[in-house]
Protein backbone atom coordinates (compact mmCIF):
# COMPACT_ATOMS: atom_id res chain seq x y z
CA UNK A 1 0.00 0.00 0.00
CA UNK A 2 1.28 3.50 -1.16
CA UNK A 3 1.79 5.47 2.62
CA UNK A 4 -0.59 8.45 2.44
CA UNK A 5 1.72 11.06 2.16
CA UNK A 6 3.41 9.45 -0.64
CA UNK A 7 0.17 9.58 -2.54
CA UNK A 8 -0.08 13.33 -1.34
CA UNK A 9 3.02 14.23 -2.88
CA UNK A 10 2.05 12.73 -6.16
CA UNK A 11 -1.22 14.77 -6.32
CA UNK A 12 0.62 17.83 -5.61
CA UNK A 13 2.99 17.51 -8.28
CA UNK A 14 0.09 16.05 -10.66
CA UNK A 15 -1.79 19.09 -9.86
CA UNK A 16 0.82 21.78 -10.36
CA UNK A 17 1.56 20.29 -13.32
CA UNK A 18 -2.15 20.86 -14.67
CA UNK A 19 -2.27 24.42 -13.08
CA UNK A 20 1.08 25.27 -14.59
CA UNK A 21 -0.52 24.33 -17.94
CA UNK A 22 -3.53 25.56 -17.96
CA UNK A 23 -2.17 29.14 -16.89
CA UNK A 24 0.69 28.79 -20.02
CA UNK A 25 -2.08 27.76 -22.70
CA UNK A 26 -4.36 30.92 -21.42
CA UNK A 27 -1.59 33.55 -21.80
CA UNK A 28 -0.45 31.62 -25.21
CA UNK A 29 -4.30 31.75 -26.29
CA UNK A 30 -6.77 33.11 -24.84
CA UNK A 31 -8.98 35.88 -26.67
CA UNK A 32 -7.95 39.01 -24.73
CA UNK A 33 -4.70 39.84 -22.44
CA UNK A 34 -4.34 38.12 -19.05
CA UNK A 35 -2.44 38.96 -16.05
CA UNK A 36 -0.38 35.86 -15.08
CA UNK A 37 -0.04 37.45 -11.59
CA UNK A 38 -4.06 38.11 -11.22
CA UNK A 39 -5.04 34.95 -12.27
CA UNK A 40 -2.44 32.78 -10.22
CA UNK A 41 -3.45 35.14 -7.08
CA UNK A 42 -7.20 34.38 -7.51
CA UNK A 43 -6.72 30.86 -8.05
CA UNK A 44 -4.46 31.00 -4.80
CA UNK A 45 -6.72 32.98 -2.87
CA UNK A 46 -9.96 30.55 -3.92
CA UNK A 47 -7.57 27.54 -2.50
CA UNK A 48 -7.06 28.94 1.10
CA UNK A 49 -10.85 30.20 1.31
CA UNK A 50 -11.77 26.50 1.19
CA UNK A 51 -9.72 25.77 4.24
CA UNK A 52 -9.65 28.51 7.09
CA UNK A 53 -9.90 31.98 7.26
CA UNK A 54 -6.42 32.55 9.43
CA UNK A 55 -4.55 30.78 6.07
CA UNK A 56 -3.43 33.94 3.64
CA UNK A 57 -1.23 34.39 0.42
CA UNK A 58 0.51 37.68 0.81
CA UNK A 59 2.29 38.94 -2.57
CA UNK A 60 4.73 41.53 -2.51
CA UNK A 61 2.40 44.59 -3.07
CA UNK A 62 0.79 43.93 -0.07
CA UNK A 63 4.45 43.56 1.85
CA UNK A 64 3.42 46.65 4.62
CA UNK A 65 -0.14 44.53 5.22
CA UNK A 66 1.81 41.81 6.05
CA UNK A 67 4.47 44.07 8.24
CA UNK A 68 1.51 45.40 10.17
CA UNK A 69 -0.12 41.80 10.32
CA UNK A 70 3.36 40.51 12.57
CA UNK A 71 4.68 43.31 13.73
CA UNK A 72 2.59 45.77 14.80
CA UNK A 73 4.60 48.58 12.24
CA UNK A 74 4.03 49.33 8.63
CA UNK A 75 5.48 52.08 6.40
CA UNK A 76 2.84 55.11 5.89
CA UNK A 77 1.71 58.28 7.22
CA UNK A 78 -0.18 57.67 10.39
CA UNK A 79 -4.09 57.75 10.28
CA UNK A 80 -6.88 55.29 10.57
CA UNK A 81 -9.06 56.67 7.58
CA UNK A 82 -13.16 55.65 6.66
CA UNK A 83 -15.61 56.06 4.07
CA UNK A 84 -17.68 58.82 4.41
CA UNK A 85 -20.02 58.66 1.70
CA UNK A 86 -18.64 58.13 -2.20
CA UNK A 87 -15.36 59.84 -0.48
CA UNK A 88 -12.30 58.72 2.13
CA UNK A 89 -11.50 60.84 4.70
CA UNK A 90 -8.77 60.95 7.85
CA UNK A 91 -10.65 59.51 10.85
CA UNK A 92 -7.66 60.34 13.00
CA UNK A 93 -4.13 60.63 13.07
CA UNK A 94 -2.06 58.78 15.11
CA UNK A 95 -0.46 60.78 18.17
CA UNK A 96 3.44 62.00 16.80
CA UNK A 97 2.97 60.53 13.30
CA UNK A 98 3.61 62.29 10.15
CA UNK A 99 -0.25 63.12 9.25
CA UNK A 100 -0.53 64.64 12.70
CA UNK A 101 2.85 66.55 12.44
CA UNK A 102 1.85 67.62 9.09
CA UNK A 103 -0.94 68.98 10.44
CA UNK A 104 -4.16 66.30 8.68
CA UNK A 105 -7.28 66.71 10.53
CA UNK A 106 -10.02 64.28 10.98
CA UNK A 107 -12.75 65.03 8.56
CA UNK A 108 -10.00 66.12 5.52
CA UNK A 109 -11.40 64.49 2.21
CA UNK A 110 -8.79 63.12 0.53
CA UNK A 111 -8.75 64.21 -2.81
CA UNK A 112 -6.01 63.23 -4.77
CA UNK A 113 -3.05 61.40 -3.77
CA UNK A 114 0.35 61.62 -5.64
CA UNK A 115 -1.63 64.12 -8.35
CA UNK A 116 -3.84 61.48 -8.67
CA UNK A 117 -7.66 61.37 -7.89
CA UNK A 118 -9.22 58.97 -5.48
CA UNK A 119 -12.81 59.20 -7.14
CA UNK A 120 -14.02 55.60 -7.26
CA UNK A 121 -11.75 54.64 -4.46
CA UNK A 122 -13.00 52.71 -1.26
CA UNK A 123 -10.98 53.02 1.87
CA UNK A 124 -9.29 49.73 1.41
CA UNK A 125 -8.07 51.41 -1.69
CA UNK A 126 -6.85 54.37 -0.48
CA UNK A 127 -5.30 52.50 2.65
CA UNK A 128 -3.26 50.54 0.05
CA UNK A 129 -2.03 53.64 -1.72
CA UNK A 130 -0.93 55.33 1.54
CA UNK A 131 1.34 53.01 3.01
CA UNK A 132 4.55 52.59 1.60
CA UNK A 133 8.42 52.52 2.38
CA UNK A 134 9.68 54.63 5.28
CA UNK A 135 11.26 57.52 3.82
CA UNK A 136 9.71 57.73 0.74
CA UNK A 137 7.58 61.02 0.18
CA UNK A 138 3.72 61.35 -1.36
CA UNK A 139 1.59 64.05 -1.77
CA UNK A 140 -2.08 64.41 -0.52
CA UNK A 141 -4.50 67.17 -1.60
CA UNK A 142 -7.53 67.19 0.82
CA UNK A 143 -10.74 69.11 1.56
CA UNK A 144 -11.45 70.74 4.78
CA UNK A 145 -14.65 70.88 6.09
CA UNK A 146 -15.32 74.83 6.35
CA UNK A 147 -12.45 75.84 3.55
CA UNK A 148 -13.76 76.72 -0.06
CA UNK A 149 -10.02 75.94 -1.78
CA UNK A 150 -8.08 71.95 -1.13
CA UNK A 151 -4.75 72.07 0.85
CA UNK A 152 -1.56 70.48 0.01
CA UNK A 153 0.46 67.79 2.04
CA UNK A 154 3.82 66.65 1.14
CA UNK A 155 4.18 63.88 3.68
CA UNK A 156 7.64 61.33 4.34
CA UNK A 157 6.14 58.38 5.10
CA UNK A 158 7.77 56.84 8.20
CA UNK A 159 8.21 53.52 10.42
CA UNK A 160 4.46 53.77 12.07
CA UNK A 161 4.71 51.67 15.10
CA UNK A 162 0.92 50.61 16.94
CA UNK A 163 1.28 50.46 20.36
CA UNK A 164 0.44 47.41 22.41
CA UNK A 165 -0.51 49.11 25.31
CA UNK A 166 -2.40 52.67 24.14
CA UNK A 167 -2.90 53.69 28.28
CA UNK A 168 -2.03 52.61 31.34
CA UNK A 169 -3.15 54.42 34.65
CA UNK A 170 -4.09 54.04 38.22
CA UNK A 171 -8.01 54.94 39.04
CA UNK A 172 -9.36 55.39 41.94
CA UNK A 173 -9.03 53.01 45.44
CA UNK A 174 -5.37 52.60 43.90
CA UNK A 175 -7.09 50.58 40.50
CA UNK A 176 -4.22 49.86 38.00
CA UNK A 177 -5.86 50.16 34.52
CA UNK A 178 -3.40 48.63 31.62
CA UNK A 179 -5.25 48.59 28.00
CA UNK A 180 -3.85 45.58 25.68
CA UNK A 181 -4.45 46.46 22.03
CA UNK A 182 -3.05 43.72 20.47
CA UNK A 183 0.28 41.00 21.39
CA UNK A 184 2.73 42.09 18.84
CA UNK A 185 6.82 42.09 19.26
CA UNK A 186 7.99 43.14 22.94
CA UNK A 187 4.29 42.80 24.47
CA UNK A 188 5.12 41.03 27.30
CA UNK A 189 8.15 43.58 28.16
CA UNK A 190 6.12 46.36 27.45
CA UNK A 191 3.19 45.07 29.94
CA UNK A 192 5.66 44.19 32.37
CA UNK A 193 6.89 47.59 32.37
CA UNK A 194 3.60 49.37 32.34
CA UNK A 195 2.79 47.18 35.55
CA UNK A 196 5.99 47.62 37.46
CA UNK A 197 5.27 51.44 37.05
CA UNK A 198 1.82 51.01 38.34
CA UNK A 199 3.10 49.40 41.49
CA UNK A 200 5.81 52.51 42.02
CA UNK A 201 2.42 54.47 41.92
CA UNK A 202 0.45 52.39 44.62
CA UNK A 203 -1.49 50.02 42.97
CA UNK A 204 -2.91 47.72 44.40
CA UNK A 205 -5.37 45.56 42.37
CA UNK A 206 -5.24 45.63 38.40
CA UNK A 207 -7.88 45.34 35.80
CA UNK A 208 -5.76 43.94 32.66
CA UNK A 209 -8.55 45.12 29.45
CA UNK A 210 -7.91 42.83 26.98
CA UNK A 211 -11.52 43.77 25.09
CA UNK A 212 -11.75 44.05 21.32
CA UNK A 213 -7.92 42.52 21.39
CA UNK A 214 -7.61 40.03 18.31
CA UNK A 215 -4.42 38.59 19.81
CA UNK A 216 -0.78 38.27 17.97
CA UNK A 217 2.27 36.30 18.71
CA UNK A 218 1.62 32.92 21.18
CA UNK A 219 5.10 33.66 23.12
CA UNK A 220 4.06 37.36 23.98
CA UNK A 221 0.99 35.62 25.79
CA UNK A 222 3.05 33.36 27.91
CA UNK A 223 5.09 36.04 28.76
CA UNK A 224 2.42 38.36 30.14
CA UNK A 225 1.18 35.47 32.01
CA UNK A 226 4.97 34.81 34.03
CA UNK A 227 4.32 38.53 35.21
CA UNK A 228 1.43 36.32 37.48
CA UNK A 229 2.31 33.19 37.76
CA UNK A 230 5.60 31.33 38.85
CA UNK A 231 8.54 29.70 36.65
CA UNK A 232 7.75 26.86 34.73
CA UNK A 233 3.74 26.62 34.79
CA UNK A 234 2.40 25.34 31.61
CA UNK A 235 0.12 28.37 29.39
CA UNK A 236 -0.60 26.74 26.34
CA UNK A 237 -0.10 23.76 24.35
CA UNK A 238 0.24 23.20 20.70
CA UNK A 239 -1.06 20.05 19.07
CA UNK A 240 -0.36 20.07 15.12
CA UNK A 241 0.16 17.25 12.14
CA UNK A 242 3.85 17.23 12.04
CA UNK A 243 5.79 16.90 15.33
CA UNK A 244 7.20 20.32 15.13
CA UNK A 245 4.28 21.84 15.30
CA UNK A 246 3.40 20.27 19.06
CA UNK A 247 5.11 22.38 21.82
CA UNK A 248 4.33 22.80 25.18
CA UNK A 249 4.87 27.01 26.67
CA UNK A 250 5.80 27.49 29.64
CA UNK A 251 6.74 30.32 31.69
CA UNK A 252 10.62 30.88 31.70
CA UNK A 253 11.21 33.34 34.29
CA UNK A 254 10.48 34.14 38.17
CA UNK A 255 7.29 35.29 38.92
CA UNK A 256 6.76 39.20 39.05
CA UNK A 257 3.77 39.58 41.58
CA UNK A 258 1.64 36.65 42.24
CA UNK A 259 -0.78 38.05 44.41
CA UNK A 260 -1.83 41.29 43.36
CA UNK A 261 -5.93 40.52 42.22
CA UNK A 262 -6.09 40.98 38.65
CA UNK A 263 -9.86 41.47 36.59
CA UNK A 264 -9.16 40.79 32.91
CA UNK A 265 -12.17 42.28 31.17
CA UNK A 266 -12.90 40.82 27.87
CA UNK A 267 -15.66 40.56 25.00
CA UNK A 268 -16.49 38.69 21.45
CA UNK A 269 -13.86 40.79 19.95
CA UNK A 270 -11.34 39.18 22.16
CA UNK A 271 -9.53 36.59 20.50
CA UNK A 272 -6.48 34.13 19.91
CA UNK A 273 -3.52 35.37 22.12
CA UNK A 274 -6.33 37.21 24.10
CA UNK A 275 -8.12 33.83 25.06
CA UNK A 276 -4.87 32.11 25.81
CA UNK A 277 -4.67 35.47 28.90
CA UNK A 278 -7.91 34.86 29.44
CA UNK A 279 -7.85 30.95 29.75
CA UNK A 280 -5.08 31.02 31.50
CA UNK A 281 -5.89 33.31 34.44
CA UNK A 282 -9.29 31.32 34.55
CA UNK A 283 -8.16 28.01 34.21
CA UNK A 284 -4.83 28.95 37.27
CA UNK A 285 -7.38 30.10 39.12
CA UNK A 286 -5.39 33.58 38.84
CA UNK A 287 -7.85 36.42 38.10
CA UNK A 288 -11.29 36.69 37.35
CA UNK A 289 -12.69 37.09 34.03
CA UNK A 290 -15.26 39.61 33.14
CA UNK A 291 -17.40 40.68 30.41
CA UNK A 292 -18.95 38.45 27.40
CA UNK A 293 -17.73 35.52 25.82
CA UNK A 294 -14.89 35.35 23.80
CA UNK A 295 -14.87 35.17 19.76
CA UNK A 296 -13.20 31.48 20.06
CA UNK A 297 -9.96 31.03 17.80
CA UNK A 298 -7.81 28.46 18.91
CA UNK A 299 -5.71 28.03 16.10
CA UNK A 300 -1.86 29.01 15.52
CA UNK A 301 -0.74 30.25 12.66
CA UNK A 302 2.88 30.19 11.25
CA UNK A 303 4.50 32.24 8.49
CA UNK A 304 6.35 30.80 5.53
CA UNK A 305 8.19 32.93 3.54
CA UNK A 306 8.09 32.21 0.20
CA UNK A 307 10.14 33.15 -3.61
CA UNK A 308 10.06 36.52 -4.83
CA UNK A 309 9.28 38.18 -1.81
CA UNK A 310 5.87 36.65 -0.80
CA UNK A 311 4.56 34.81 2.50
CA UNK A 312 1.74 32.60 3.46
CA UNK A 313 0.44 32.46 6.83
CA UNK A 314 -0.29 29.23 7.43
CA UNK A 315 -2.48 27.43 10.22
CA UNK A 316 -0.56 24.38 11.74
CA UNK A 317 -1.59 23.78 14.98
CA UNK A 318 -4.49 23.98 17.67
CA UNK A 319 -3.73 25.19 21.09
CA UNK A 320 -4.52 24.46 24.60
CA UNK A 321 -4.94 25.93 27.41
CA UNK A 322 -4.04 24.51 30.96
CA UNK A 323 -7.26 23.07 31.66
CA UNK A 324 -6.60 21.20 28.47
CA UNK A 325 -9.89 22.81 26.77
CA UNK A 326 -9.58 23.77 23.38
CA UNK A 327 -11.40 27.68 22.64
CA UNK A 328 -11.85 26.78 18.92
CA UNK A 329 -15.76 27.38 18.06
CA UNK A 330 -15.88 26.52 14.28
CA UNK A 331 -14.25 23.21 12.79
CA UNK A 332 -12.81 24.70 10.06
CA UNK A 333 -11.53 21.45 8.60
CA UNK A 334 -15.11 19.17 9.03
CA UNK A 335 -16.89 22.18 7.66
CA UNK A 336 -19.11 22.38 11.27
CA UNK A 337 -19.73 24.68 13.92
CA UNK A 338 -19.54 23.92 17.61
CA UNK A 339 -21.81 27.38 18.14
CA UNK A 340 -24.56 28.17 16.22
CA UNK A 341 -26.69 29.89 18.47
CA UNK A 342 -23.39 31.75 20.52
CA UNK A 343 -24.72 29.58 23.83
CA UNK A 344 -23.87 25.87 24.29
CA UNK A 345 -25.40 24.01 27.00
CA UNK A 346 -23.29 22.71 29.59
CA UNK A 347 -24.92 19.32 29.07
CA UNK A 348 -23.49 19.45 25.46
CA UNK A 349 -19.97 20.86 26.22
CA UNK A 350 -16.66 18.54 28.08
CA UNK A 351 -16.31 19.89 31.31
CA UNK A 352 -12.73 20.10 32.73
CA UNK A 353 -11.05 21.74 35.95
CA UNK A 354 -9.56 24.45 36.88
CA UNK A 355 -7.00 24.46 39.43
CA UNK A 356 -8.12 25.37 42.65
CA UNK A 357 -10.94 22.46 41.30
CA UNK A 358 -13.54 25.13 39.27
CA UNK A 359 -15.44 23.28 36.38
CA UNK A 360 -15.03 25.17 33.20
CA UNK A 361 -16.41 24.40 29.61
CA UNK A 362 -15.19 23.91 26.12
CA UNK A 363 -18.14 26.22 24.81
CA UNK A 364 -15.91 27.75 21.68
CA UNK A 365 -13.94 30.44 23.46
CA UNK A 366 -13.57 31.37 26.93
CA UNK A 367 -16.93 31.62 28.95
CA UNK A 368 -16.42 34.76 31.90
CA UNK A 369 -16.23 33.90 35.25
CA UNK A 370 -18.99 37.34 35.43
CA UNK A 371 -20.73 38.07 32.18
CA UNK A 372 -21.54 41.53 32.47
CA UNK A 373 -25.75 42.72 30.51
CA UNK A 374 -25.52 43.23 27.31
CA UNK A 375 -25.46 47.27 27.08
CA UNK A 376 -27.11 48.19 23.42
CA UNK A 377 -27.32 51.85 22.21
CA UNK A 378 -30.21 52.94 21.79
CA UNK A 379 -32.09 54.00 17.93
CA UNK A 380 -30.74 57.62 17.86
CA UNK A 381 -26.97 57.17 18.72
CA UNK A 382 -26.61 54.90 16.66
CA UNK A 383 -28.84 57.03 13.87
CA UNK A 384 -26.70 59.98 15.06
CA UNK A 385 -23.16 57.97 14.48
CA UNK A 386 -24.25 56.08 10.95
CA UNK A 387 -25.06 59.66 9.48
CA UNK A 388 -21.51 60.72 10.72
CA UNK A 389 -22.79 63.88 12.46
CA UNK A 390 -21.31 63.06 15.82
CA UNK A 391 -17.56 62.81 14.37
CA UNK A 392 -18.70 65.58 11.98
CA UNK A 393 -20.03 68.01 15.41
CA UNK A 394 -16.33 66.94 17.03
CA UNK A 395 -14.40 68.26 13.88
CA UNK A 396 -16.50 71.94 14.37
CA UNK A 397 -15.90 71.84 17.93
CA UNK A 398 -11.97 71.12 17.69
CA UNK A 399 -11.99 73.71 14.92
CA UNK A 400 -13.72 76.57 17.21
CA UNK A 401 -12.16 75.40 20.83
CA UNK A 402 -7.94 75.42 20.74
CA UNK A 403 -8.31 73.49 24.08
CA UNK A 404 -10.46 71.66 26.43
CA UNK A 405 -10.50 70.13 30.08
CA UNK A 406 -8.11 67.36 30.28
CA UNK A 407 -9.16 63.99 28.86
CA UNK A 408 -10.11 62.55 32.24
CA UNK A 409 -12.35 65.91 33.75
CA UNK A 410 -13.52 66.47 29.98
CA UNK A 411 -17.43 66.28 29.91
CA UNK A 412 -20.44 67.25 27.58
CA UNK A 413 -22.20 70.05 29.88
CA UNK A 414 -24.95 71.82 28.74
CA UNK A 415 -23.93 74.31 26.95
CA UNK A 416 -22.04 71.97 24.61
CA UNK A 417 -25.27 69.54 24.74
CA UNK A 418 -27.58 72.36 23.01
CA UNK A 419 -25.20 73.28 20.81
CA UNK A 420 -24.93 70.01 19.51
CA UNK A 421 -28.54 69.88 19.52
CA UNK A 422 -28.37 73.23 17.29
CA UNK A 423 -26.26 71.57 14.65
CA UNK A 424 -28.69 68.79 13.76
CA UNK A 425 -31.14 71.09 13.74
CA UNK A 426 -30.92 70.85 9.71
CA UNK A 427 -29.56 67.74 9.30
CA UNK A 428 -30.97 64.08 8.78
CA UNK A 429 -30.65 61.41 10.69
CA UNK A 430 -34.00 59.51 10.71
CA UNK A 431 -34.27 56.02 11.81
CA UNK A 432 -37.08 53.54 12.57
CA UNK A 433 -37.58 51.84 15.56
CA UNK A 434 -38.61 48.21 16.18
CA UNK A 435 -41.70 49.28 17.35
CA UNK A 436 -42.50 50.82 14.40
CA UNK A 437 -41.04 48.22 12.30
CA UNK A 438 -43.24 45.74 14.56
CA UNK A 439 -46.68 48.23 14.25
CA UNK A 440 -45.80 47.88 10.04
CA UNK A 441 -45.84 44.31 10.58
CA UNK A 442 -49.09 44.76 12.55
CA UNK A 443 -50.72 46.84 9.34
CA UNK A 444 -49.34 44.28 6.88
CA UNK A 445 -50.64 41.52 8.22
CA UNK A 446 -54.33 43.04 9.57
CA UNK A 447 -54.79 44.38 6.22
CA UNK A 448 -53.61 40.75 4.56
CA UNK A 449 -56.65 39.30 6.98
CA UNK A 450 -58.99 42.16 6.49
CA UNK A 451 -59.43 43.10 9.97
CA UNK A 452 -57.09 46.50 9.87
CA UNK A 453 -60.24 48.93 9.32
CA UNK A 454 -61.36 47.72 13.01
CA UNK A 455 -57.95 48.38 14.17
CA UNK A 456 -57.12 51.53 12.14
CA UNK A 457 -58.13 54.09 14.76
CA UNK A 458 -55.73 52.39 17.29
CA UNK A 459 -52.89 51.95 14.97
CA UNK A 460 -52.35 55.50 13.86
CA UNK A 461 -53.17 56.52 18.09
CA UNK A 462 -49.73 53.77 17.99
CA UNK A 463 -47.95 55.54 15.30
CA UNK A 464 -48.74 59.18 16.51
CA UNK A 465 -46.95 58.35 20.47
CA UNK A 466 -44.36 56.43 19.22
CA UNK A 467 -43.28 59.63 16.98
CA UNK A 468 -44.45 61.74 19.83
CA UNK A 469 -41.83 59.69 22.18
CA UNK A 470 -39.14 60.01 18.95
CA UNK A 471 -39.05 63.27 18.67
CA UNK A 472 -37.80 64.11 22.35
CA UNK A 473 -35.04 60.89 22.42
CA UNK A 474 -32.42 63.27 22.30
CA UNK A 475 -33.00 64.65 25.80
CA UNK A 476 -34.08 60.76 26.84
CA UNK A 477 -30.74 59.54 25.54
CA UNK A 478 -28.65 62.47 26.50
CA UNK A 479 -26.55 60.50 29.12
CA UNK A 480 -25.81 58.09 26.56
CA UNK A 481 -25.27 60.67 23.76
CA UNK A 482 -23.31 62.99 26.01
CA UNK A 483 -20.37 60.05 26.66
CA UNK A 484 -20.00 59.10 23.04
CA UNK A 485 -19.50 62.73 21.77
CA UNK A 486 -16.96 63.53 24.52
CA UNK A 487 -14.95 60.68 23.37
CA UNK A 488 -15.29 61.52 20.01
CA UNK A 489 -14.02 65.34 20.91
CA UNK A 490 -11.40 64.03 23.55
CA UNK A 491 -9.72 61.99 20.44
CA UNK A 492 -9.53 64.74 18.64
CA UNK A 493 -6.95 66.62 21.59
CA UNK A 494 -5.81 63.56 22.90
CA UNK A 495 -5.57 61.21 20.51
CA UNK A 496 -6.58 57.53 21.69
CA UNK A 497 -5.07 57.69 24.15
CA UNK A 498 -7.83 60.08 25.13
CA UNK A 499 -10.68 58.07 23.99
CA UNK A 500 -9.51 55.69 26.61
CA UNK A 501 -9.31 57.92 29.14
CA UNK A 502 -12.91 59.93 28.99
CA UNK A 503 -14.85 56.84 28.62
CA UNK A 504 -13.37 54.82 31.64
CA UNK A 505 -15.48 56.47 33.71
CA UNK A 506 -18.66 55.90 32.01
CA UNK A 507 -17.76 52.13 30.72
CA UNK A 508 -20.06 49.52 32.44
CA UNK A 509 -17.54 47.03 32.73
CA UNK A 510 -14.97 48.83 34.29
CA UNK A 511 -17.01 49.35 36.61
CA UNK A 512 -17.60 45.68 37.37
CA UNK A 513 -14.32 45.07 37.54
CA UNK A 514 -13.63 47.64 40.19
CA UNK A 515 -16.76 46.04 42.39
CA UNK A 516 -15.42 43.03 42.53
CA UNK A 517 -11.53 43.97 42.91
CA UNK A 518 -12.61 46.45 45.96
CA UNK A 519 -15.25 43.45 47.33
CA UNK A 520 -12.49 40.65 47.86
CA UNK A 521 -14.52 38.24 49.76
CA UNK A 522 -16.49 38.49 46.15
CA UNK A 523 -13.31 37.82 44.56
CA UNK A 524 -12.15 34.90 45.98
CA UNK A 525 -15.71 33.62 46.32
CA UNK A 526 -15.06 33.59 42.32
CA UNK A 527 -12.22 32.09 42.28
CA UNK A 528 -13.04 28.95 44.92
CA UNK A 529 -15.99 28.37 42.97
CA UNK A 530 -19.07 29.60 45.49
CA UNK A 531 -21.76 30.71 44.11
CA UNK A 532 -22.84 34.12 44.72
CA UNK A 533 -25.48 35.39 46.49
Amino acid sequence: MIPAQSQNDFEVAKNVDIFVTILKELNAKYADEISPGTLTKTAIDAMLESLDPYTVYYPESQIEEFKLMTTGQYGGIGALIQQYGNYVVISEPYENSPASEAGLLAGDRILKINNQSTDGKNSNDVSTILKGEPGTNISLEVQRPGTDKPINFNITRKEIKLPNIPYYGILEHHIGYIKLDQFTDNAGNEVKEAFLKLKEQGMNYLILDLRNNGGGLLNEAVNIMNIFVDQNVIIAQTKGKIKEQSNVYKTRYPVVDRQIPVVVLVNNLSASASEIVSGAFQDLDRGVIVGKKTYGKGLVQNIVPLSYNTSLKMTVSKYYIPSGRCVQNIDYFNKDTLNHSNYIPDSLATPYKTLNGRTVYDKGGIEPDVITPDTLASNILVALVMHNLIFDYANQFYQSHPTILPADKFVINDAIYDDFIKFLQDKDYSYTTESEELLDELKDASMAEKYFSAIEPLYKEMTERIAKEKSIDLMKFKDEISQYLGSEIAVRYYFQKGRIINSLASDPDVKYAKDILLDQSKYKAILSGKKLN
